[in-house]
């Protein structure tokens, strides 16, 4: 990702990461993700949580409340998202075990 005069623009590998099929929150802010691809990843968050508006991901069932929403990681009430290449980018590889 890139920012130029405020606005944040994807880099040109977004179009490469897979589409999120699939997303659960697990404890100690961790996310379960699934893509299209069949991949399964975990992704810590808890770092985020000390800026803006993911401070209120810091409340357990406010991070509970994780939806997925076109392909997007979302916490409708409170109006914040994870950019699915930050997702990809930033998560560990699980197991596929299926």
């Amino acid at each position: 990702m890139r920012v130029v005069d405020g606005i944040a623009y994807a880099d040109t590998d977004a179009d490469l990461v897979p589409r999120i099929v699939g997303v659960r929150a697990l404890p100690k802010h961790q996310l379960w993700v699934r893509f299209e691809t069949g991949e399964e990843r975990t992704i810590d968050i808890s770092p985020l949580l000390e800026s803006g508006v993911f401070s209120r991901l810091k409340d357990e069932s406010v991070f509970a409340g994780v939806a997925l929403d076109c392909g997007v990681p979302t916490w409708p009430d409170v109006v914040v998202d994870l950019a699915p290449e930050y997702v990809y980018q930033g998560a560990n590889l699980m197991s596929l075990s299926q």
